[in-house]
């Protein structure tokens, strides 16, 4: 495997999944803006898609790579077979769940959303929405299981590009409904109708390796068992990140538009983090299982340190970046129509404190996979329970102190000790050793994060102008601003080889 080219081809249709989530979002801010109901579709949103993160972004991966890739190297017919029951049982839980939600979902509502209960409309209303998006789980969580049998086939692509239908579908709502009671229940349809859309493509380019039998009458042997048992504590600890934010907009309901700040602020940061942290570790996770199973600790060395080498050559600058101009980035992005300037300082305040944990939420994504791919994720999960009760105690104790802002530095907090226990965890159990070579490197990213942070400040000021709020242009410079620093950033790091051209060629 070629881990820049793998993580180039993952990360082109992310970036374009992110762009399209971004087109999606700035409608949504145009027409709903920070209000009431905008607060109420990011709940009923937040719940499947939160569940999309936590299956499709590396969490079923982390259980089920290291299982099949096992049975792979025993023989094709044990990975189907295998793979089939895992199949089943999916489809029952699932199904069992989705139906259980939707019987009980005042209940539920009342239990994510619990600032909502004292309003009868808003109420009433986020009920009616998240059964309609509630079904977009069954889907979605499926089609994760067949992106991660293509995954465990080093085949990345398709996996990577099934989140595009979802932004395409929603956004299409955008010109054909403006009301915005209407639009809210035609987004929330159109929700659901992408997962099944994502369900079926990923079913087609899964073919090859996998066509799915489902019975009733199916064996549940010891290597099922020992799978689910993993499975769980896996959606916990690799979830970590998005767990911690899902308990941020239950506390964050109590305070009116501060589910919606702390939206737009997670979809700005978290495009870096898909692939700084979350592409990098899906696609290392295959052969780190494999290396694991045959034993080949040098490859296993090396393609630890250079994943994690990657992780922070491309987190580091974003994070950079987010916290000199979070301000300037919210207005550009999202500053227009019902999106006012009080919703973007409030929004820019949330991404300052997120950027500052987001090389940590990367670390985890990159540990975890180091942990996972020898088959344990309960240590990983037992870490994650320390964070996300950190992340509770932190924001219920000063919520009512200093209001929602205590919600993304209690994530930020509770993530810096989750991604530092891994990291002591793998050293302690000799699952990952630095190489001396790995320090030099980090050294000179700083060193070209430093002499670019220097560049990029220099420019926000000289173009101040540019970024005032009424400022017509302010998406085309920060775009401008962004992309030019980038290459800067590039182009010192090539010639103090902090990233090396001859690493593109390489096999890991």
């Amino acid at each position: 495997m070629n881990l820049i080219k793998s993580t180039g081809t993952f990360s082109l249709f992310v970036i374009l999944s992110r762009i399209l989530g971004y087109i999606r979002d700035f409608f949504i801010a145009i027409y709903l803006g920070s209000g009431p109901i905008a607060d109420v579709f990011f709940v009923a949103f937040r719940i499947p898609n939160t569940f999309r993160r936590l299956f499709a972004e590396g969490t079923f991966n982390a259980a089920f790579v290291p299982s099949y890739t096992s049975e792979l190297l025993s023989s094709k017919k044990n990975a189907q077979k295998f793979a089939n029951s895992v199949f089943n049982l999916l489809v029952l839980a699932l199904l069992s769940l989705t139906i259980l939600i939707e019987i009980f979902m005042p209940s539920f509502i009342k239990l994510i959303a619990p600032g909502f209960s004292d309003i009868d409309e808003k109420f009433k209303l986020a009920v009616d929405l998240t059964r309609i998006t509630f079904p977009f789980l069954l889907f979605i969580s499926l089609a994760s299981f067949f992106s991660a049998i293509l995954n465990s086939h080093n085949k990345f692509a398709a996996a990577a590009a099934a989140p595009l239908f979802l932004n395409i579908i929603l956004i299409i709502c955008f010109f054909f409904i403006k009301n915005d009671t209407d639009l809210v229940y035609y987004l929330s349809y159109a929700v659901t109708f992408a997962g099944i859309i994502q369900f079926i493509f990923l079913i087609i380019f899964t073919r090859k390796y996998f066509c799915p039998n489902f019975k009733l009458n199916f064996q549940i042997d010891n290597k099922i068992k020992f799978f689910f048992k993993k499975l769980l504590p896996s959606i916990f600890s690799s979830g970590v990140t998005q767990i911690n934010i899902l308990v941020g907009t239950i506390i964050a309901s109590f305070q009116a538009s501060a589910v919606s700040y702390l939206y737009y602020a997670d979809r700005i940061y978290q495009i870096n983090l898909a692939i700084a942290g979350i592409a990098i570790g899906i696609i290392i996770l295959p052969n780190l299982s494999r290396y694991v199973k045959i034993k080949n600790k040098i490859k296993l060395e090396i393609l630890q340190n250079k994943s994690l080498e990657l992780s922070l050559f491309l987190s580091l600058p974003a994070t950079l970046a987010l916290i000199i101009a979070s301000e300037e980035i919210v207005s550009a992005l999202f500053g227009y129509g019902s999106f006012n300037e009080e919703s973007v300082k409030n929004s820019a305040l949330a991404l300052f404190y997120f950027a500052l944990g987001l090389p940590a939420f990367s670390m985890i994504k990159i540990f975890s996979s180091f942990i996972f791919a020898r088959n344990d994720t309960k240590t990983p999960f037992y870490f994650s329970l320390i964070s996300v009760i950190s992340n509770i105690v932190i924001s219920v104790s000063l919520f009512s102190k200093i209001g929602f802002i205590i919600i993304p530095i209690a994530t930020t907090i509770s993530s810096w000790l989750n991604g530092f226990l891994l990291m002591v965890f793998a050293l302690n159990k000799n699952y990952f050793n630095f190489k001396n070579s790995f320090f030099i490197q980090l050294l000179k990213i700083s060193i070209s994060n430093l002499i670019c942070l220097g560049l990029f400040k220099i420019l926000i000021n000289y173009f101040g102008n540019y970024f005032i709020f009424s400022n017509s242009y302010k998406f085309l410079a920060i775009i401008l601003l962004v992309l030019l620093t980038f290459a800067f950033y590039l182009l010192i790091s090539i010639l103090i080889k902090a990233f090396k051209i001859s690493d593109i060629k390489l096999n890991y």
